[in-house]
């Protein structure tokens, strides 16, 4: 009860935010605050908008969860998406190539090639870290870097589209596309994976053995050691899933909206999942109700566009100021002593 009576209050400063943002670009607040919200959910377009935009900042943001909680501040999310989209490209382009577009079971294929895409990619940050002391923050940043030149070798060889004329992948069939709910909207059966892994996730780290070693490892890796858990091994076994878990940001991605790869795929999606998970607090469910506000927001924004300059821009002023606050509350937390040492520092 105490974590959703946190997220509540986090949910009215982030509207706070808003409104200040609002009113630091000089904008109408009551009318911008009415397009956005028309732009979210007037409508079952609205809706979609803002389903279809939460789910990659919901498998994101699920993925920093299983990594930051264990202890390895994974920041190679984007890379990880990006990976993890290369590989399902990889085992689509084979399936059209052997004429197996229609086989059952092409497009679940697809996206467990994704997950270990993204788990191969992840792991090599973990093994160095683990094996070589590099740290998690440093290797994943750099490898983000390698893998959106690792797309566009992709995209420009070995899966360019067989005509040879533009950078980008074949176009998917329908087959092996994500069915959606609604042929006029956008919303697909990876939003419903998405909250089923939010689930899954939550029952993992708080229901299983596995889960509670991995808080434990995060929390205090010395007690962990006492208790004859090898903290290195949780930690690259953490990054690795957590690293499936973007990679299957990616594949949703691929299959549920794009069809495609092309130099454009990376939309930021694995860098904006880590202040959805820092502002749900690292828990699971939570960090779903922070991915749905936010993909709400950006829904919303991109109706404000229509009318004003400002735009999604709004959406990551309101991001850094929320994780800035969040950083420096921690701090203070941290900072501020314990009734304990309040009490024996007193003299007598």
């Amino acid at each position: 009860m105490n974590g959703f009576l946190r997220f509540g209050l986090m949910l009215a400063g982030l509207i706070v935010v808003l409104i200040l943002t609002l009113a630091a670009f000089q904008l109408p607040i009551v009318d911008s605050v009415k397009l956005i919200f028309e732009g979210a959910f007037a409508d079952k377009f609205a809706w979609s908008r803002s389903a279809v935009k939460m789910t990659p900042l919901l498998l994101t943001g699920l993925g920093m969860v299983i990594a930051w909680r264990a202890g390895v501040y994974n920041i190679g999310g984007e890379g990880q998406f990006v990976v993890g989209a290369i590989f399902g490209a990889a085992i689509g382009k084979a399936l059209i190539g052997a004429n197996a577009t229609g086989m059952p079971g092409g497009s679940v294929l697809i996206l467990c090639g994704c997950a270990v895409g993204g788990a191969v990619w992840a792991w090599v940050a973990g093994w160095l870290y683990v094996r070589r002391g590099v740290e998690v923050v440093i290797s994943t940043i750099l490898l983000n870097f390698i893998a959106i030149q690792l797309l566009g070798y992709a995209v420009s060889g070995p899966l360019q589209e067989q005509k040879r004329q533009v950078p980008q992948s074949d176009l998917l069939p329908e087959s092996l596309m994500l069915a959606r709910f609604d042929r006029q909207t956008d919303v697909h059966w990876g939003t419903v994976l998405a909250v089923v892994m939010a689930v899954l996730l939550t029952v993992f780290l708080y229901r299983t053995v596995m889960g509670y070693r991995l808080r434990l490892v995060g929390d205090n890796p010395k007690v962990a050691r006492v208790n004859y858990i090898d903290p290195g091994k949780v930690q690259l076994s953490s990054m690795a899933l957590s690293g499936a878990m973007c990679g299957l940001a990616g594949g949703v991605e691929y299959l549920g909206l794009v069809g495609q790869l092309g130099t454009t795929f990376p939309q930021q999606w694995g860098f904006l999942g880590i202040p959805v998970a820092l502002l749900g607090g690292l828990n699971p469910m939570l960090t779903a109700g922070a991915a749905f506000f936010f993909g709400a927001l950006f829904a919303g924004t991109e109706n404000l566009a229509r009318f004003t300059p400002a735009g999604t821009t709004i959406v990551y002023v309101i991001q850094a100021t929320a994780v800035l606050a969040y950083v420096g509350l921690s701090g203070l937390k941290k900072a501020r002593p314990k009734p304990e040492e309040e009490t024996e520092s007193t003299p007598s």
